[in-house]
């Protein structure tokens, strides 16, 4: 053999192993890369596997952690936890020594293969603690000195200098406010996070940030300033003149650690030393809007030269309180796409407006020229009036203004702090020059949560519902799930939450965001265990216990647990779980809950039928009983979940009890339910209030009344987002396609085919004459509806998980082709890496490409045509080393499949099958 070829062979040989390696990445703690402020004491990591070949699982995993990145060895190690075997590699819990408040620590990961051979080390990963003890606090609760303006309540300013004495290793800043803060160091702003310290249940959890700003401080002087603003704690909430919630004198609470190159540390907090004074924020307020002038801005006033002999000291605040502030766990509300204006026109009413193509969620920014004393006014809205007109009417009492002040010294750059809006169009007045497009961008705002889950399919007007999904959902997810981000409410309504809450997280990462919020539901539910109707919860102690709406303390930990398997969560949130089943079991009389106040389907169409009688309206006392067993039933499981057998077995009994009653109440002897509606039968069938005997029947007086209507839906708030899933459970997949695909209303592609780029709150917001519905309650970026995305991905592409293997552990893919689809394709990022179901009917063939990540497996149902042959890369799925048949039918193939990339194919379409 020449000298050559031996180099040939033995590249061949060093890329054939390379080839064959897994490799470990995609490092997580808490679910957040490189995470600062974790106040879990036994923090979970996950991780992934990746590599070129099929079938890739993990047999055992090392974790190591140190509290230096070079080493894993000596004092600097903290926890080794030796060879595991166990194919976990999500949520995987510390389990060393004890972690100190504010320590750095260093992890790495490396596992053993499904043929025992060792990987690589994984890079190097980081996270930080938080500060685990109130007593760990020794900064003071500080104020402004100054009188507050009780009318604009101008955003006061408070600052400090210290001297850095020596060369700064690492320095920490913990923070937070009673209100809202931006905080600047040497002229720097701290972080890219906005509307800090975010919305909790004030009186029982104030969250506080955590930030290395090691790269902020010099040797020798320097300043920190901090602007306040009322926000959600003292500003206007909920309706009329309804402020000051959570308290009507905003503060601060600073800490910063420094630690230097020598070893000692030294603290800087803030105390009665601090001076406070006012800038140029003369406004600001969520609903309304924020007024800047500039000229009264303090120049250089967070730098250590500021002269602030014209400040005031601050005082100490008499509230004192610690014992509920508690770090960040969810993602903070962070800037992401800019939008530059798509045209510039002139109403026929004469006024200046900006379309920026997109309804979302944030603010404006402005870079202009003007002279000292001229303004610019921003005015927000959704939608033109039919007659083109700006049109601000279902904003409420919502100004939504903006109102810049210019210094007059060049091009000056505005953009709010404590407030935001919801928009497409802004009317521009005030302002003496030309309106040009390059002098305004809009910025959108949201829960800086990582996108998950995209779909796509061959029918245009779809791809844009899925579109409007998402930008709904990014528009309110804003720290809270809210139900509208524009007009005078913009709060964390329960039922809203819930119906979307699954579909949420095909989007984008909730784990976190939900987590966070889950705990406020808890936190201000009432002590009988009634959920209020909003959380935070401004609307008082009576305005709680609706069916559908609480029921968000049972069904979002179970969809979070489906999702994520974050069976921390579900542990969790079990007492509120049982607590609100203990509620509906406390008003029930012989098992039926037939009493209080309810929602019931909100929002349903409501046709002028009166003459036929078929209304679409739904006994609210149904419903009740119906959400009453749906959570009961995930009690039970939860409890399954957790070992608890004694609850399983008391609410399984119950549970038996709750079916008989509604049986008693709400059904006829032929199996006829007491209202006809479609939300009725939805319900009585997707909870299993039925005997299996009259499901079908149900099922076929479901389909008529759909067909009675046009093929149209006429299901509101809790029918809608289980609509489709029954219809496909029950045989009708092809009915749920046409419902989608309907483009009259009231339907889906309605809204779509008007325009819109968010969902909206009602079918007919807008209606076919352009006029709108009444302006009292008629959000255009109202997330409810975009439940059917559940739907798009879990039946038409199929991409799901099993319940006894959640989070994608094991991975169903179940694709649907129907209507006049002739394509689709899902992909969804979990921990354990990207799932991909992508087909295509083709020459005939029905084509499908599925992606399955490492360390899962996956139960694969290939449609097929009368029985036939499927084909993976072009050969039978029959003699495949990573496929099992499992099972051949007539209409569909089921496989079990290894991870790996699979091409199957399938002679012929296949027909439409009945969901599982």
């Amino acid at each position: 053999m020449t000298k050559s070829g031996l180099i040939l062979l033995s590249l061949g040989l060093f890329f054939t192993d390379v080839s064959g390696q897994t490799r470990v990445g995609s490092l997580l703690c808490e679910n957040k890369v490189n995470p600062k402020g974790v106040d879990v004491t036994h923090p979970f990591f996950s991780w992934q596997l990746t590599g070129d070949r099929k079938g890739i699982r993990q047999s055992a995993y090392e974790i190591r952690v140190s509290t230096s990145p070079q080493s894993n060895s000596g004092k600097e190690s903290v926890w080794n936890s030796g060879k595991v075997s166990s194919d976990q590699s999500v949520h995987v819990p510390y389990a060393g020594n004890p972690l100190e408040s504010g320590k750095q620590y260093y992890w790495q990961v490396r596992i053993w293969d499904e043929k025992g051979k060792a990987a690589e080390w994984s890079p190097v990963a980081e996270w930080q603690m938080a500060l685990l003890q109130p007593s760990d606090w020794k900064a003071s609760w500080i104020e402004p000195g100054s009188p507050e303006d009780s009318i604009l309540r101008t955003s006061p300013l408070l600052r400090k200098t210290f001297r850095a004495s020596k060369k700064v290793r690492s320095a920490t800043a913990y923070i937070t406010s009673r209100g809202l803060y931006e905080a600047v160091i040497n002229g720097k702003r701290v972080g890219d996070a906005y509307l800090t310290p975010g919305w909790t249940s004030y009186r029982k959890r104030l969250q506080y940030q955590q930030y290395d700003v090691t790269s902020l401080l010099t040797q020798g002087d320097n300043a920190v300033g901090v602007t306040l603003g009322v926000g959600w704690y003292a500003g206007y909430l909920a309706w009329g003149d309804s402020k000051n919630h959570f308290g009507s004198r905003i503060g601060l609470l600073f800490q910063l650690h420094i630690q230097y190159t020598d070893g000692t540390e030294e603290l800087v907090t803030s105390d009665n030393s601090w001076k406070s004074s006012t800038g140029s924020i003369l406004y600001s307020e969520i609903y309304h809007g924020e007024t800047i002038d500039a000229r009264k801005e303090k120049q250089g006033w967070t730098t250590a030269g500021y002269n602030d002999k014209d400040w005031v000291a601050v005082r100490l605040s008499a509230d004192t309180t610690k014992s509920t502030l508690i770090a960040t766990i969810n993602e903070p509300i962070r800037k992401h796409e800019e939008f530059k204006p798509v045209k510039i026109f002139t109403t026929p009413a004469g006024e200046k407006v900006i379309d920026f193509g997109q309804n979302l969620v944030g603010w404006v920014k402005v870079n202009i020229k003007a002279s000292a004393g001229d303004s610019i006014v921003l005015q927000h809205a959704e939608v033109l009036d039919k007659k083109g007109n700006f049109y601000t009417e279902n904003l409420r009492l919502a100004k939504q203004k903006d109102v810049y002040i210019f210094r007059g010294n060049g091009v000056e750059s505005f953009e709010p702090h404590f407030t935001f809006q919801g928009f497409r169009f802004v009317k521009i007045s005030g302002f003496k020059g030309e309106i040009k497009p390059e002098y305004f961008t809009a910025v959108a705002l949201y829960s800086d949560m990582p996108q998950t889950g995209s779909f796509s399919c061959s029918h245009p007007l779809i791809n844009q519902l899925q579109h409007n999904i998402q930008w709904g959902q990014r528009g309110n997810f804003l720290d809270v799930p809210t139900d509208c981000p524009q007009r005078d409410e913009r709060l964390g309504w329960t039922g809203d939450a819930q119906a979307f809450s699954r579909t949420a997280a095909y989007n984008f990462q909730v784990n976190n965001f939900f987590d966070k919020w889950l705990k406020d539901v808890a936190a201000d539910q009432r002590p009988d265990g009634s959920v209020p109707f909003v959380v935070p919860n401004v609307l008082g102690n009576d305005a709680m216990g609706s069916a559908g709406w609480a029921d968000a303390a049972t069904i979002i930990p179970w969809n979070m647990y489906l999702a994520y398997a974050d069976k921390r969560l579900l542990e969790q949130q079990y007492p509120s779980m049982k607590a609100w089943v203990e509620y509906m079991r406390g008003k029930s009389v012989d098992d039926l809950w037939n009493t209080g106040f309810h929602f019931g389907d909100w929002l349903f169409y409501r046709p002028d039928d009166d003459n036929d009688g078929r209304a679409a309206l739904t006994d609210k006392y149904l419903i009740a009983q119906c959400f009453y067993a749906h959570s009961t039933q995930l009690l039970i499981n939860a409890a399954t979940v957790l070992g608890n057998k004694a609850d399983a077995d008391n609410y399984t009994n119950l549970l038996q009890r709750i079916r008989a009653a509604f049986m008693r109440e709400y059904v006829t002897p032929s199996g006829r339910l007491v209202s006809g509606s479609q939300t009725a039968y939805v319900l009585a069938l997707q909870f299993d209030m039925l005997p299996e005997n009259l499901r079908d029947q149900a099922a076929r007086r479901l389909s008529d009344n759909i067909q009675s209507y046009g093929n149209h839906l006429t299901t509101g708030f809790l029918g809608t987002p289980y609509l489709c899933h029954v219809l496909s459970r029950f045989g009708y997949t092809d009915l749920a396609y046409t419902l989608l695909l309907q483009e009259s209303y009231p339907s889906w592609l309605y809204p779509v085919k008007m325009g819109a780029t968010t969902i909206w709150e009602r079918w007919n917001g807008e209606k076919p004459d352009h006029s709108f519905e009444t302006p009292g309650m008629n959000s255009f970026n109202h997330y409810a509806y975009g439940a059917i995305g559940d739907w798009m991905y879990r039946v038409i592409v199929g991409i799901d998980t099993k319940e006894d293997a959640p989070g994608y552990k094991h991975i169903i893919i179940r694709p649907n082709p129907g209507g006049s689809l002739t394509k689709a394709e899902g992909n969804l990022a979990t921990y354990y890496g990207n799932i991909k179901s992508s087909w295509r009917v083709e020459n005939g063939q029905f084509l499908l490409d599925v992606d399955i990540p490492a360390n899962t497996t996956a139960t694969v149902y290939v449609p097929v045509k009368d029985g036939g042959d499927v084909l993976e890369g072009g050969l039978s799925v029959d003699n495949q080393k990573e496929i099992r048949v499992k099972h051949k039918g007539k209409e569909v193939m089921e496989l079990e499949v290894a991870s790996g990339q699979y091409h199957f194919a399938t002679a012929g379409k296949p027909a439409v099958a009945k969901v599982q």
